[in-house]
């Protein structure tokens, strides 16, 4: 704070008198029996004179205390009594050859404050600098005795120390008031200052606002408020509710992370442990409340955490800018290349929340005409289950084989959303219908424990994460160095641990619906194919379209084609089947899989028998229709 804005609010509010404590009347007696030996008659006017002073009125007081002065020339208490009357009354000097004269009497802390404060403080005299350094000196001299440490000693002393004394001094006055006069106006004034000093803006602030409710003039706190500690002090207040919603919020990070660690670990044991003979124990029905719980708080925590990070970007910004004007170079380049990411950050970060993705249905819906069949079986497998069955089937060129739901929130919730097999052409050739029977069982699984009712909220926060990626990506920002993008691959790895958990959880789940009606093996021979199809259609349709590309000619049958490396492709389905479970799958390993429903028997053992191209009317023409999709994608690649 500037040397002349600190004297003038001290001249202020600092002036004598401004700490006056009561009068300690044994003391007064122990005075008046001093004169009352030297002459009984001077006792009446020398406490009148007291009375005069205590209001104020000096003129009076110096009236009456001329005669007795004059009387009594060696009584100290009237001289220095004397020279406070007069320098109160405007009679500078004099007062000040009779404030010597009671110190050169007798030397003690009473006769040096006052002289001190008849030098520096007479009321329309302007202190010298050579004039408060003596009062300071006798003011220290006075406090340095055993009797001079009243607060108005203190007060004086330490408001002169941050005038004409070093900071240390004034340091050491403040420390002496909070330990000695710690509810005092003048000691939260000081306190205020020297935070100041220190930079404690916010403990200036209310420090000073403490002295002001102590009787310190609304003036003079906003003279000092004004002087930039109001501002640097709501800056840092600022500074400092951002920091500790960043710290809770950081927290928060933390303990969902913790609670998803928790939560796949109890998964993984709680399926190991778990009674294949029960569809679903008390602690797998716990285990999913959790589940569902934590991921609609962790998808909230997600919208929560972004304007957290918009904070954070900024706040980055800024503060390299800072760095950079308090070094005194400012890397034009680097200041640019900062800006625009932040833009570009903070852009992409709201137009992912309101970009919206049209979605659309994977293949095409299979008319009940085309597989009466197919859509009888469903539905008795839906009735074994107790569950509506499906609405609708589309299918699809590739390896797809699942369950969803259409329709709004509140039609799931209320089990009335329409229900959709997706299946994949790729998996029909050689799939008997008994195994394809118990994984259709499993499919309807995730209906009857309405698995696919409950999952938009992760649904939707995932995609919302997807498209925050990609707006990134888009806008050169989703690098090592940005933030916001470091959030988004954290977050999305705690979320995925959440939801993944969750998942392996509905997994083993449906897996125990189904091997408890159609047996252990029929699921084990259905997952099976499953994975031998995906991996043998992979390979060899890659390598027929790559050849169909290089030769310019049309794609053979996809879903009829050898092996063209048997060896490899056994040996890709061997690691894909014997693959151990891991805390990010969504689906624990085949091997493990097996191993949890083992020894189930079926309950409804009877045919069908054959293989699932039996329940088409027309399978040949499918396999054309879909080899035929999937050439109006590949056919581009040829020129």
């Amino acid at each position: 704070m500037k040397r002349a804005l600190l004297a003038a609010i001290l001249a202020a509010t600092l002036i004598p008198g401004a700490v006056r404590a009561e009068r300690d009347m044994a003391k007064e007696g122990r005075i008046e029996q001093e004169l009352l030996a030297i002459n009984p008659a001077l006792v009446a006017p020398f406490r009148e004179a007291r009375i005069a002073i205590d209001r104020s009125d000096y003129a009076a007081a110096a009236r009456l205390l001329g005669p007795v002065c004059d009387a009594a020339p060696n009584f100290d208490a009237a001289q220095r009594r004397l020279g406070y009357a007069l320098s109160g009354s405007g009679r500078y000097q004099e007062g000040i050859l009779h404030g010597e004269k009671a110190v050169a009497i007798r030397r003690d802390a009473a006769n040096l404050s006052s002289l001190a404060t008849d030098v520096a403080f007479a009321p329309g005299h302007t202190a010298t600098r050579v004039e408060k350094d003596r009062a300071y000196s006798l003011l220290q001299a006075a406090v340095a005795m055993p009797d001079g440490k009243g607060a108005g000693n203190l007060v004086a002393m330490t408001s002169l120390a941050f005038e004409v004394g070093t900071r240390a001094a004034a340091r050491d006055g403040v420390e002496a008031l909070q330990k000695s006069y710690p509810n005092l106006m003048q000691t939260h004034y000081f306190s205020a200052i020297v935070d100041v000093w220190d930079e404690r803006w916010r403990d200036a602030k209310r420090e000073i606002l403490k002295a002001q409710a102590m009787g310190l003039p609304a003036e003079a706190v906003t003279q000092f408020l004004d002087s930039g500690v109001g501002g640097r002090a709501m800056t840092w207040q600022i500074v400092g509710v951002i920091g500790w919603s960043l710290c809770v919020w950081a927290v928060g990070i933390v303990h969902l992370c913790g609670l998803g660690f928790a939560l796949s670990k109890m998964t993984l044991r709680q399926i190991e442990k778990g009674s294949a003979a029960l569809p679903v124990s008390p602690a797998e029905h716990r285990l999913r409340r959790v589940y569902r719980w934590l991921l609609n708080l962790a998808g909230l925590y997600y919208y929560i955490s972004l304007p957290v990070v918009l904070v954070l970007v900024i706040g980055v910004c800024a503060g390299l800018l800072c760095l950079f004007l308090s070094i005194g170079q400012i890397p034009i380049k680097l200041v640019l290349i900062l800006i625009i990411g932040a833009a570009a950050t903070i852009w992409s970060m709201v137009r992912s929340l309101f970009l919206r993705v049209a979605s659309s249905d994977p293949g095409r819906p299979l008319a009940r005409s085309d597989a009466e069949d197919l859509w009888r079986l469903t539905e008795e497998v839906a009735a074994e289950l107790k569950t509506r069955p499906v609405d609708e089937i589309r299918i699809t060129g590739g390896t797809d084989l699942c369950v969803y739901e259409r329709g709004s929130w509140r039609e799931k919730l209320q089990n009335r959303a329409k229900r959709i097999l997706v299946l994949g052409t790729a998996l029909l050739p050689d799939f008997r219908q008994e195994d394809f029977r118990c994984v259709l069982a499993h499919e309807y699984g995730h209906f009857s424990h309405r698995d696919t009712a409950g999952g938009d909220a992760a649904l939707r926060v995932r995609q919302d994460m997807i498209k925050f990626y990609y707006a990134m990506r888009a806008a050169g920002q989703a690098t090592k160095f940005n933030i916001a993008f470091q959030f988004l691959r954290l977050y999305n790895f705690i979320f995925r641990r959440i939801s993944h958990g969750a998942t392996r959880l509905q997994e083993v789940l449906a897996d125990r619906v189904a091997a408890r009606i159609y047996g252990a093996a029929a699921f084990e021979g259905g997952l099976s194919h499953v994975i031998r199809r995906s991996v043998a259609f992979n390979q060899r349709a890659n390598h027929e379209i790559k050849e169909a590309i290089q030769g310019a000619r049309p794609l053979r049958n996809l879903y009829e084609l050898q092996a063209a490396e048997p060896a490899t492709e056994e040996e890709a389905f061997q690691k894909a089947i014997s693959r151990p479970t891991t805390e990010d799958d969504t689906h624990p390993g085949p091997k493990d899989r097996f191993r949890y429903i083992a020894g189930l028997t079926p309950k409804n053992p009877g045919p069908p028998t054959g293989v699932v191209w039996n329940l088409f009317r027309d399978p040949e023409a499918l396999m054309r229709e879909m080899v035929a999709e999937i050439e109006k994608k590949v056919a581009p690649h040829r020129n």
